[in-house]
């Protein structure tokens, strides 16, 4: 069992930079692909990236260039840099955990999931 706990959301301007930390409680977290999604209002949540029990990241590509996963496996965090941020990356964060097993990009592949942290970037 994995329980993930987001942190660092907030307000910020257009263009601001924001640094989005997941602690995880539990056991083997290293064993673990780790993902940030994100939700806003009436929609799914979409895949934002990824980071493998290797270090390897993928990133979506509406995204990508803009952001940066990492993975602390001592510390059991993982953190999402996002650079030059955009009214429409308003959302709720969500990172989560699963096995490395089915895609990385989809929600079904992850089995922990964390309550969220809200973002609002205003223009």
């Amino acid at each position: 069992q994995v329980q993930l706990t987001e942190s660092g959301g907030g307000f910020v301007q257009a263009g601001d930079s924001l640094r989005l930390s997941c602690t995880a409680s539990g056991s083997s977290f290293s064993r673990y692909r780790l993902a940030w999604f994100r939700r806003t209002p009436g929609m799914e949540r979409e895949f934002v990236a990824a980071i493998d029990v290797r270090g390897y990241s993928l990133y979506d590509d509406s995204m990508k260039g803009r952001i940066t996963i990492f993975r602390n496996d001592a510390e059991n965090t993982m953190d999402l840099q996002m650079y030059n941020l955009r009214p429409h990356d308003t959302a709720l964060y969500y990172c989560a955990a699963g096995l490395p097993t089915g895609s990385p990009l989809e929600v079904r592949s992850y089995n922990y999931w964390g309550q969220g942290t809200e973002v609002t970037v205003a223009s």
